[in-house]
């Protein structure tokens, strides 16, 4: 039977000899093209006269460029490229799964944990490389000896679940909200047979102002996302204060 979770289903579409075309795979080459497609224009526009798409351009890079300064510092500004592309590349898969035949690629927590997993651990390489050993100094808080085994055992679990509490965090809001406008969708079609017409459109103006909602949650998710990259980027580049 169909189901609002039926929208989130992996979909082989076709086959290539042995390899799987899901609806997951195409909707996220689509957005890596998009995302190219973002920089191409960008070097291609005219700066003499700014277009309404540069001046969009311009926001998202000052908005990211001072987020990393806030967050970092200046020592940070050699990996805006890395976290501007991260940005736009979730941005764009939030707001394509909004769009009609599309899938809600970040709503799948694998996709999300690779990503998570993947950037957590490329942090923390990050940090034994600017600081070597004396970054582990974040794993061993101001406690008194004897509680060392145990305050150490919490740390080093809480910095693991950074991980996948940066990964379940985009997947569940960005899930939940699909199931909730689509619920809602769905009963105004059931209704729609049996309802009188003024309470049919409060519900259809419903229905709007959840997808809105959904909209700014979409760029809320990767604002949030970058800026919990960039508070775990600053205890591996700047000194650690535990």
């Amino acid at each position: 039977m169909y189901s609002p979770l039926a929208q989130f289903d992996v979909i082989n579409v076709f086959n290539i000899v042995n390899l799987s075309i899901t609806n997951i795979l195409i909707v996220s080459i689509y957005t890596i093209l998009l995302v190219v497609w973002f920089y191409i224009l960008l070097l291609d526009d005219i700066l003499i006269i700014p277009t309404n798409l540069y001046i969009i351009y311009e926001l998202i890079f000052f908005f990211i460029y001072n987020v990393i300064l806030e967050q970092i510092g200046k020592k940070g500004l050699k990996y805006f490229p890395f976290l501007l592309t991260i940005f736009i590349l979730i941005l764009v898969l939030n707001i394509m799964s909004l769009t009609v035949f599309s899938m809600a690629v970040t709503s799948q927590f694998i996709i999300t944990l690779f990503f998570s997993l993947s950037i957590c651990l490329g942090i923390f390489f990050l940090g034994l490389l600017k600081q070597n050993v004396h970054y582990l100094k974040i794993f061993v808080p101001e406690v008194p000896i004897v509680l060392y085994p145990l305050m150490i055992t919490i740390e080093i679990a809480s910095y693991i679940i950074r991980s996948f509490s940066l990964a379940i965090r985009l997947s569940a809001n960005i899930l939940a909200g699909h199931i909730l406008v689509d619920i809602i969708a769905e009963a105004i079609i059931f209704l729609s047979i049996k309802t009188v017409t003024v309470i049919l459109q409060l519900a259809f103006i419903l229905v709007i102002a959840l997808y809105l909602l959904e909209f700014g949650v979409a760029c809320l998710q990767a604002y949030v996302f970058v800026l919990l990259i960039c508070i775990y980027m600053n205890d591996a580049i700047n000194v650690a204060v535990h």
